[in-house]
């Protein structure tokens, strides 16, 4: 008997995932760095390489023939109807215009899908995470970047041109002025984000050494530990008590929290999944999030929920992987 077997891979700006799944169940998981500076085709070779790698490793280890495919989340705006990369960051140069089923299917001899990678965690994250059994959510990546995906009765929102999902690209007055990383100014990804939110830390640093600072309001800050040079040494610096890094996290949490009870206002999912590095934080960050959120929503949508992803970096495996379920069909 021959067994449907996918390799799901999540492709990212630094590094890329891969692994097997056979009858729903990931294993042989691997991880390699993105060649990004060395262009798409380096990125291409290496993500055939790695599947290669995979197929060869489950072969060995499952009993029985098995069927391969591939199903892919990958980071730029992605085109799930021709797995071509309609949009792309500096992150990945060369990546848009990159045709990823032709491309890979040359290198692999395999049939091959592809999605988002955030879109992806939204699939896995519905298929089996925090928003399993719900017939709408909304998944909210919430780490360098602020990413997100729509699912409604099944089928992901893609939207014209593939672009539905920027959640961090939508306005906040608590970034009025501030430059976002897609050249716009005043988006929720400018104060929200890890950086964000590490360089608001640093122009308060900045404004309470100023003569005109509050007094005591940052009582000792010069005797402090060295300053914190990202958003994980800042984390540390809060749960120890930073008062400036406390308000750095407040700011951010408290505008993206607003910005999701704005969406889902419009939306009107079941749940609300976070995902992201800065969901692993603890109340500091959570609780200025939950209040904002709340503080939005109108009567109708009251009942939200917001909660925690379930399958960290693996949802994209898992979302990837069900690119290949029968009924998992993308809504324009």
């Amino acid at each position: 008997m021959t067994l449907p077997a996918t390799v799901a891979v999540d492709v990212g700006g630094t590094k890329i995932r891969a692994g097997s799944v056979i009858d729903g169940e990931l294993a042989h998981v691997r991880s390699v760095p993105t060649p990004a500076t060395s262009g798409a085709q380096a990125v291409l070779d290496t993500i055939a390489e790695v599947t290669a790698a995979v197929v060869a490793e489950a072969s060995g280890s499952h009993g029985g023939e098995s069927a391969w495919r591939i199903g892919i989340g990958a980071a730029g705006v992605i085109d799930p109807a021709t797995g071509t990369v309609v949009s792309a960051t500096d992150s990945l140069p060369g990546w848009a215009g990159t045709d990823l089923v032709t491309e890979l299917s040359a290198r692999s001899g395999l049939p091959v899908r592809v999605v988002n990678d955030v879109h992806a965690h939204a699939l896995g994250e519905a298929a089996a995470g925090a928003s399993r059994g719900t017939r709408s959510s909304l998944l909210v990546a919430a780490g360098t970047g602020i990413g997100g995906g729509f699912i409604t009765d099944g089928h992901l929102l893609t939207g014209r041109n593939s672009a539905a999902g920027h959640v961090g690209h939508v306005p906040s007055a608590a970034a009025s002025g501030l430059a976002c990383p897609c050249g716009g100014t005043g988006h929720v990804e400018a104060v929200a984000s890890g950086p964000a939110i590490l360089n608001t830390y640093r122009r308060l640093v900045d404004t309470s050494d100023s003569p005109t600072s509050a007094p005591n309001s940052v009582a000792g800050h010069e005797m402090a530990a060295p300053a914190p040079g990202n958003t994980r040494e800042l984390a540390a610096a809060a749960s120890a008590g930073d008062e400036l890094a406390l308000r750095a996290f407040d700011i951010g949490a408290r505008a993206l929290g607003s910005a999701l009870g704005g969406i889902s206002n419009i939306l009107s999912p079941e749940v609300i999944v976070v995902g992201g590095g800065l969901a692993e934080m603890d109340e500091t960050w959570w609780a200025p999030l939950r209040e904002a959120f709340a503080a939005e929503l109108i009567p109708a949508t009251s009942g939200t929920q917001l909660v925690k992803a379930e399958l960290g970096q693996d949802a994209a495996l898992v979302g990837a992987a069900s690119l290949w379920n029968a009924e998992q069909r993308e809504t324009r």
